[in-house]
């Protein structure tokens, strides 16, 4: 039986999926000019007016218009996030709009109430559901503190501000205020409070195992929790409170370890202690950097946390790892403790920062035609492609999803066509994207449908007809424009001209950053919108207001996104956008093959039954869908699109092959549905059964965004190819290696209009004439016709600075244009002491320079500031301290440390402030000048 077209991903407070949910519905630059209605980019435009009938973004109160509602000033500038773990706090929907959905952060899950913020930290999963059936698992919110200030009764929790993987929520009933900062990875929680007693209420009295000075241990529910209070202060525990006068400061900490409830007091006080070290440096930043390095094949990535002393003079914190990320650590040995998380075991580092390495094994445009470009096989394509010919995208709806599903059907007959020479279909499938694409990138006047509208106010471009709640929600922008990048980077590779900047390239820009913008520096779109930094996947929800926190179910289409990022970036030269989607790319490859296909069997409870989990949640995972109960649907949503982005899937082939019997053995037999989706998927672990059941299969319908022609030539080329090789990478991004019975296949696409030379890890070397894609070893192969761009040079990233030169600043002579007052003089911030700073007068601009006594190498510039923070700055440099010049512009500071990359020769370098982050003046901590790498 046909399927239904599923209605998918709408996601409403308190709607569960639509098999089986329980626990988790418990309470559910580009240049532009234009005028007031459109903007122009090149040739393409979109509305600045919504259309008639079209629906904005909308919540609690007026967030339709207004999504800073629920901010405070003191929030970053600039569009919104959405799509993130801490979402319900900000986007505030559904039964709660007050407060927030439980937030789960990892180790820890909290939520905000009237009277503080709520803990719980759950180590035994809440398992509903069969084995065989659909089913979920959750680690649920189950409060076991609420940590405020005596007598506080806060009407609303508002967003105060956010970093990469923190937030920060606050209170203020008039007379106490409480901010609270949490993140993932942040076994403690910071908090400043005024007005009263820090007070901890906790869900049934309370054991204290430790009350000694500033600090108490207790446990309750089997878990054992600290609250650090500032020296001087002690705590107080009656019946089911602690409270604490903080000794007057206002500040303290509270963290949970990571003990079974075996341990002895000696074992807790012990971990207490090691925690203690950290439990004063307050997080006030985190941000992430990375670089993918083509030559070594290995994409590296850096999470760092700004931490301010709020005594002593101390530095970094306690950090929990997810698996995809400790698997990968570099640099640092885990202490031997973990925390259990939905996401599994989470391993503890102490310090500023900790590094990941991981392996980019390569994506390729299409699976090459090593054995369907001749004999009867050849044959057999040519008859699937030809009955493509009038009709190669097969357009089911025209919303923004069903449009992206059809314009990513006709590219992957671009592909394939392509490669076998069959112009005709190819140039069908290529005309029927430019088409349809140049429409929707075309804003005219009184135009409704295939439009896209941006709205400054959330900082988001929405397409209408828009589908699945990608308007009201904000969901699965990155599923949706996924398809479109992907089907314009297939274009570019025939048509560049169309691809340029000059017509629609800045378009197909504007959609990339919509969903997941990789230039913090542009403040029309949030950073990395959909994708959460810290976890390593997106988020599909745009508010995230469930009981079980947010939710990604097809984890495939992500990845659709960011394969559409690499062949765009390479396709158009942009290697900013290739580098971001290689990276996106191979942390998000890691997190699902962890967290959706648990391919070690370490990350789902024991007793839950699945192998893998169809809906990822913050509270855990789900064997079910949010439109069909069929079990090949299922498991196949998170395999759709099957395109030479998704090869991922087949790193543990023997993860496919149990996943694909569990899927027979619980629907009872093969599958009737899906059937090409599931067979595409089981060749990456087993092409040859692959091969064999589309053979002795008869008439069925494709999914609906699939064809014969496609899945044909991908099954029965893999069935040549063999598996995937993970072992051998490439100093070209698209290029892949198979293995089969112990022979090597090397696979390289070439997409520009010059000749490459493809150099593999093993030694292997590749020659690709322009234009082609080329497979040698095993099998040998050669065939495309690519016309385009693109880009052989390895890519820098601007956002990774030297790391390896000399301090050059500290001791030397400091002068600004102001101070606030003689305890806040210029000199403090550069004399290596952290508790001393240099302030400025109240008002715009300020500067701050060093004298680092003759001329040298530059290599960058590190600010650590104050709460008083400077916006908007310039790191300028001079030869004689009169001349100056600028070596690097900021437009979006925060409080914390800013690295900043600067190149060149000065003796001067100075920090030109020219706007305020607060009422306050300009406020460093430090100023540090570092000489360029390879100087001694």
């Amino acid at each position: 039986m046909h399927p239904p077209l599923p209605r998918r991903r709408r996601r409403l407070a308190g709607l569960a999926t639509a098999a089986i949910v329980t626990l988790s519905s418990g309470v559910l630059a580009v240049t532009v000019a234009g005028s007031a209605d459109a903007a122009t980019i090149g040739a393409g435009s979109y509305t600045e007016t919504l259309p008639a009938g079209a629906k904005l973004p909308n919540g609690c109160g007026s967030l339709a218009t207004n999504p800073r509602q629920y901010v405070t000033p003191n929030a970053p500038t600039g569009a919104v996030p959405t799509n993130d773990w801490w979402s319900s706090l900000l986007f505030k929907k559904g039964d709660d709009c007050n407060f927030s959905q439980p937030l789960f952060a990892g180790p820890a899950s909290y939520r905000p109430v009237a009277s503080g913020l709520g803990l719980s930290y759950q180590t035994d999963a809440a398992i509903s559901g069969s084995a065989t059936g659909l089913g979920e698992y959750h680690y649920p919110y189950a409060q076991h503190v609420v940590v405020g200030v005596a007598g506080l009764n806060a009407s609303q929790a508002l967003v105060d501000g956010w970093t990469d993987w923190t937030v920060t929520p606050s209170w203020n009933d008039g007379t106490r205020t409480l901010k609270a900062t949490i993140g993932h990875g942040l076994p403690m929680s910071y908090y400043q409070i005024t007005g009263g007693d820090a007070l901890l209420t906790i869900t049934g009295p309370p054991t204290a195992w430790e009350n000694s000075g500033n600090r108490v241990g207790f446990s309750i529910g089997g878990h054992d929790y600290v609250a650090y209070g500032p020296a001087g202060s002690t705590w107080t525990v009656s019946g089911s409170t602690i409270r604490s006068s903080l000794a007057g400061k206002g500040y303290f900490s509270v963290a949970v370890l990571p003990t079974l409830s075996s341990a002895s007091t000696a074992d807790k006080i012990a971990l207490a202690d090691t925690f203690g070290q950290y439990a004063h440096n307050h997080v006030t930043g985190t941000r992430v950097s990375y670089t993918y390095d083509q030559n070594a094949g290995t994409v590296n990535t850096t999470y760092s946390v700004t931490t301010t002393a709020r005594e002593g003079s101390g530095s970094g914190t306690v950090i929990a790892l997810y698996p995809h990320q400790w698997r990968s650590l570099t640099g640092a040995t885990p202490l031997a403790r973990t925390y259990v998380s939905p996401r599994g075991a989470m391993k503890v580092v102490t310090g500023t920062s900790f590094s990941t390495s991981m392996k980019y094994t390569g994506v390729l445009p299409e699976i090459p035609a090593v054995a369907d470009s001749s004999g009867t096989d050849q044959s057999q394509i040519t008859t699937f492609l030809t009955d493509e010919l009038n009709n190669p995208s097969d357009f089911r709806g025209d919303d923004t999803y069903w449009t992206g599903k059809g314009l990513g059907r006709a590219a992957r007959i671009a592909e394939i066509a392509d490669q076998l020479n069959l112009t005709s279909v190819r140039d069908s499938a290529l005309n029927e994207i430019r088409t349809r694409l140049t429409d929707w990138f075309t804003a005219s006047a009184g135009k409704t449908s295939r439009v896209f509208y941006y709205d400054k106010n959330w900082g988001t471009l929405i397409g209408y007809p828009a589908s699945y709640a990608s308007d009201e929600d904000l969901n699965d922008h990155h599923f949706h424009y996924g398809y479109y990048v992907a089907a314009a980077a297939t274009l570019a590779k025939f048509d560049p001209s169309w691809a340029s900047s000059a017509r629609y390239g800045g378009m197909v820009d504007l959609l990339i950053r919509d969903a997941n913008n990789y230039d913090r520096g542009d403040t029309r779109f949030p950073y990395l919108r959909d994708f959460d930094i810290y976890e390593g996947h997106d988020w599909a929800s745009g508010h995230g207001a469930f009981g079980a926190g947010n939710n990604q179910e097809s984890s495939s289409e992500g990845q659709n996104f960011a394969n559409a990022l690499i062949q765009w970036g390479q396709a158009t030269g942009n290697t900013k956008v290739r580098d971001a989607g290689i990276w996106l790319h191979t942390t998000q490859a890691a997190a699902i093959n962890e967290y959706w296909f648990d391919v070690r069997n370490e990350n789902f409870p024991a007793t839950w039954g699945h192998n893998y989990s169809a809906i990822v949640w913050g509270s855990g995972g789900a064997y079910a869908t949010w439109f069909s109960g069929e079990h090949a649907m299922v498991v196949g949503i998170n395999m759709l699109p099957m395109t030479g982005g998704q090869l991922y899937l087949g790193d543990y082939p023997a993860a496919v092959r149990d996943t694909y019997a569990e899927m027979v053995r619980n629907n009872g037999g093969e599958p009737t549905a899906w059937r090409d989706i599931l067979w595409q998927y089981l060749a990456l672990g087993d092409p040859d059964a692959a091969l064999a059941k589309f053979r002795a299969t008869g008439s069925y319908t494709p999914e609906e965004g699939e064809s014969k022609a496609h899945t044909f030539h991908w099954i029965r080329n893999l069935a040549a190819l063999g598996q995937v090789d993970t072992g051998v990478t490439a100093n070209h991004p698209l290029a892949k290696v198979f293995t089969k019975n112990g022979a090597r296949t090397y696979v390289a696409s070439n997409i520009t209009n010059t000749a490459l030379t493809v150099t593999f890890s093993d030694g292997r070397t590749l020659n690709v004439p322009a234009g082609r894609t080329v497979a040698t070893g095993a099998l040998n192969w050669t065939g495309g016709n690519a016309t385009g761009g693109g880009t052989t040079t390895p890519p820098t990233d601007p956002e990774t600075p030297c790391t390896g030169g000399p301090l050059l600043s500290q001791g030397h002579t400091a002068t600004a244009s102001s101070t606030e007052s003689a305890a806040f003089p210029a000199n403090l911030a550069v004399d290596g002491d952290t508790a001393t700073r240099w302030s400025s007068s109240f008002a715009d601009p300020q500067w701050l320079q060093v004298d680092l006594g003759s001329a040298q190498e530059l290599g960058r510039v590190e600010l650590n500031w104050e709460t008083a923070y400077g916006k908007a700055y310039q790191i300028q440099t001079s030869t004689n301290g009169t001349s100056w010049t600028t070596a690097a512009t900021v437009t979006d500071g925060a409080a914390g440390t800013r690295t900043v990359p600067v190149t060149g020769t000065a003796r001067y370098v100075r920090m030109s402030g020219t706007e305020r982050g607060t009422p306050w003046g300009y406020s460093l901590w430090e100023f540090k000048v570092y000489a360029g790498c390879g100087t001694d």
